[in-house]
């Protein structure tokens, strides 16, 4: 199964697929099953932050829900990255380091991927 879904994050996204607040391309990969394609020089913060967006915006989840990494680490080159709602089909190992208080489980809400890892693309130019 794992190696369907990364063939699955390999391929291009049809045109119908979500576009995060960042620009990255997001869809729906199961019934808790995020896929982001890949981006090239996108660092894996920005692929959390689509995944978060996409949940919020997409899925219409609460900012409190849980959202864990599917894909184990390191992600191959050129392959996107696979996210859950579900605890249970979490890549071990495969979450962000955390500090702080609250639960260390690997995930970290959609809230806070959306708030601490979507940054403002400000142009170098204008157009």
């Amino acid at each position: 199964m794992r190696l369907a879904l990364m063939i699955f994050l390999a391929l291009p996204l049809p045109a119908s697929a979500f576009t995060a607040r960042n620009g990255m391309t997001v869809e729906q990969a199961g019934p808790t099953e995020i896929a982001v394609a890949f981006a090239s020089g996108r660092a894996d913060t920005d692929y959390w932050c689509a995944a978060g967006d996409f949940a919020q915006r997409a899925l219409n989840k609460p900012v409190g829900t849980r959202l864990w990494r599917a894909s184990p680490k390191p992600r191959g080159s050129g392959s996107g990255i696979l996210f859950t709602l579900d605890e249970t089909r979490q890549a071990t190992g495969a979450g962000l380091s955390q500090f702080g208080a609250g639960p260390r489980d690997g995930a970290i809400s959609v809230g806070q991927a959306v708030a601490g890892h979507c940054r403002v693309v400000v142009p170098l130019w204008d157009d």
